[in-house]
């Protein structure tokens, strides 16, 4: 069957036709857009269709924010998204709508090995529940309920959680961030803003200033890019330590994630910031943060940990959604 699938994010919108058969996805026609540059997923789709000459009966989003009743207000966009009105507008027999993580989570089952990274191989005869958790423009999260046969899929907004410092110098962060936000969550620091949100804090914190020639690659460019980029290539001591910070919160929620779904069946690194800091993540800090939860920490050691590599996760999953949605009715 053929199937519109889309990853619809606060920086980019990706769209892609594919054939789906089974696990096995082909790609008939493929596009990104700037999500800022348009105005609505409806503009953006009538440009796809119309230049791709798409057509196909079913569509399947996966949206930066929570989704209710097949409508959608995204997180980090001023879109409002309608299941039912895009169906009609644009002639598919059905569309759906998924939370951005859920979506990433049913992709997972089109991945190879070749697409995953292993931190932690945990046990060999690893199974039950699983997460993904994703750190990009905000920070995504959700769950695979294991049914005993196959993972189903859920959404959560667990990055919206309240951040829980956990040494003095995290308790400095957060006591600085409140001065910022009104409500300090785990998306505040893990994530793209979040790694500047950190970077910030230091500079006030260790009394040091920008070098001007980070100064002025941050002005040109994106901010938490560049702070990766100093950080990772040690040519500025204040990005290493905001990175290294980064990373052990990083490990630190995606620990917290995984006790809460008690994910003994796998935990997923998603997301575009991981492979970018996969040196810096093997370093052990982020298991180390990962797995120090007192008595839980031999559960979690025995948890695989897996970077996502494949960039298409999240726009694989809508496609394997609607085709299994389509195979139940």
């Amino acid at each position: 069957m053929r199937v519109l699938s889309g990853d619809i994010g606060g920086t980019k919108t990706s769209l892609a036709l594919y054939v789906v058969d089974g696990a096995r996805l082909q790609t008939l026609a493929e596009a990104r857009y700037p999500s800022r540059e348009h105005a609505s997923l409806d503009e953006i789709l009538r440009v796809f269709l119309d230049t791709n000459e798409a057509r196909c009966d079913y569509a399947c989003f996966g949206i930066a924010g929570p989704v209710q009743g097949g409508r959608a207000t995204t997180t980090n966009l001023p879109w409002e998204l309608d299941a039912a009105q895009m169906a009609a507008v644009h002639g598919f027999k059905a569309v759906w709508l998924l939370n951005d993580l859920e979506a990433s989570a049913w992709g997972i089952g089109a991945l190879q090995a070749r697409d995953l990274h292993v931190l932690n191989a945990g046990r060999p005869d690893a199974q039950g529940n699983a997460l993904i958790i994703s750190a990009g423009t905000g920070l995504g999260q959700a769950g695979m309920f294991w049914d005993g046969e196959r993972h189903r899929p859920f959404a959560c907004e667990g990055g919206h959680a309240d951040f829980a410092p956990g040494s003095e110098i995290e308790i400095a962060l957060l006591r600085h961030l409140m001065r910022c936000y009104d409500h300090v969550s785990w998306e505040r620091l893990v994530s793209g803003m979040g790694l500047v949100n950190i970077y910030d804090f230091l500079g006030v914190y260790r009394d040091t200033e920008t070098p001007p020639w980070l100064a002025q690659a941050m002005r040109d460019g994106d901010q938490a890019a560049e702070i990766s980029k100093a950080g990772q290539e040690a040519r500025c001591p204040l990005c290493t330590e905001a990175l290294d910070l980064f990373v052990r919160l990083y490990g630190a929620e995606a620990g917290n994630h995984a006790l809460k779904i008690m994910a003994r069946g796998g935990v997923y690194i998603g997301g575009g910031i991981a492979p970018k800091i996969l040196g810096r993540l093997e370093q052990g800090g982020f298991l180390e943060a990962f797995c120090t939860k007192g008595r839980m920490e031999p559960l979690l050691r025995e948890m695989p940990v897996k970077v996502i590599l494949n960039e298409k996760t999240a726009l694989y999953g809508p496609a394997l959604y609607a085709a299994w949605r389509v195979g139940r009715s």
